[in-house]
């Protein structure tokens, strides 16, 4: 097998290995079909049984209660910036948003093309290194819907509780950290997630969607751009990702044999533990950029005393099979991306790493 390292990227992010060597032996010759499942077609009884597998797993594993429809589209969380607003504002209606960095600043753009979204709650303030708190948050009963991001990529921020939005329906972007941890499905109106951090490859987004709010959407919106059309044909109105949806299928079935999302959640729970341990028993030489009530079990955002040392650590880092850990564009230094695929062995060697060239680089 060839050399693989521990991928640190934010996303597309690593996958379990034991997914992409099934994924590759079923890759020519799909169970006995004599072609590939990227060549079947989506009308075939193996891609229906595809499609069926993934969404059973997916209510199974998250504990999705009955009154939810679960839906494999295309476009990543940016095109649900602006279906969400699409479906569910009429023109002089809003939603309300919280602001928690660049992705929330996305969902806001495109909600105020299509009409307007309210700023309930930000920490721009304090350059996104907490999530605000209960307090600074003023929710208006008579928006049509409650916007956050869950788990924020850039800044390295996460709600660790839910806000109660009352008969608001809250929805959630939650792309970095859906099958993280246990959430209580039942708080929301609308999930949704891009696959490529937690769930598989990029290409596929799951939306998670109350009943009532499919049949709430507007219908004088494009035909593919509605809930209502996506629900009523199993994600199959149009050609899907069908190998994403495979894989994705593949994934949630590993995610299974694992132990489900108790062993996830407490093998994510190590993995934040050693990394912030790191951080915090380094005596200032790795700093934390978040504040301790709002950090990511998902991204660690770390500063260094210089950029010419991020960059060497960086660099050293790779050549030591530790890749992915330049710190997005916009805000430089060192990030550490901990999905669900990283191995408890990858958290380790980085740990040992970062230890080694505190020592060394003094």
């Amino acid at each position: 097998m060839v050399h693989r390292v521990y991928n640190f990227n934010p996303g597309p992010a690593t996958l379990p290995l034991d997914v992409l060597e099934t994924a590759q032996s079923e890759f020519l010759d799909y169970r006995g079909t004599g072609m590939s499942i990227m060549e079947s077609s989506h009308r075939s009884p193996e891609f229906d049984e595809i499609n069926l597998a993934a969404n059973s797993l997916l209510r199974e594993l998250m504990g999705i209660p009955d009154g939810y429809q679960v839906l494999f589209l295309q476009g990543g969380a940016s095109l649900q910036f602006a279906m969400v607003p699409m479906n569910f504002l009429q023109q002089g209606q809003f939603g309300d948003y919280v602001h928690t960095g660049t992705w929330s600043r996305k969902a806001i753009a495109e909600a105020n093309i299509i009409s307007r979204a309210r700023v309930a709650g930000s920490s721009e303030e304090v350059k996104f290194t907490r999530i605000p708190g209960a307090d600074e948050i003023e929710w208006d009963a008579g928006a049509r819907y409650a916007h956050i991001t869950s788990n924020n990529t850039i800044a390295g921020t996460q709600w660790h509780k839910f806000p109660d939005t009352g008969d608001v329906p809250l929805i959630c972007d939650m792309s970095s950290d859906i099958l993280a941890r246990h959430i209580d499905v039942s708080q929301f109106g609308l999930i949704y997630a891009g696959a490529q951090k937690n769930l598989g490859p990029s290409g596929v987004t799951v939306v998670i969607i109350r009943d009532d709010l499919v049949e709430a959407g507007r219908d004088d919106i494009p035909t593919l751009m509605r809930y209502r059309t996506q629900a009523a044909k199993d994600s199959l109105f149009n050609t899907p990702n069908s190998f994403g949806i495979y894989f994705l299928r593949l994934y949630l079935d590993y995610v299974k044999k694992q132990g489900g999302l108790d062993a996830v959640q407490k093998l994510n729970h190590r993995k934040q533990e050693l990394v912030y341990s790191a951080i915090d028993g380094s005596g200032g030489y790795y700093r934390g950029t978040v504040e301790l009530g709002s950090r990511s079990w998902m991204n660690a955002t770390i500063r260094m005393r210089d950029e010419t040392l991020e960059k060497r650590f960086i660099a050293e880092a790779r050549e030591q099979g530790l890749a992915g850990l330049k710190g997005h564009r916009s805000v430089g230094g060192i990030r550490v991306s901990m999905y669900n695929a990283m191995p408890l062995e990858g958290i380790q060697s980085l740990v040992g790493f970062m230890k080694e060239f505190m020592t060394n680089n003094g």
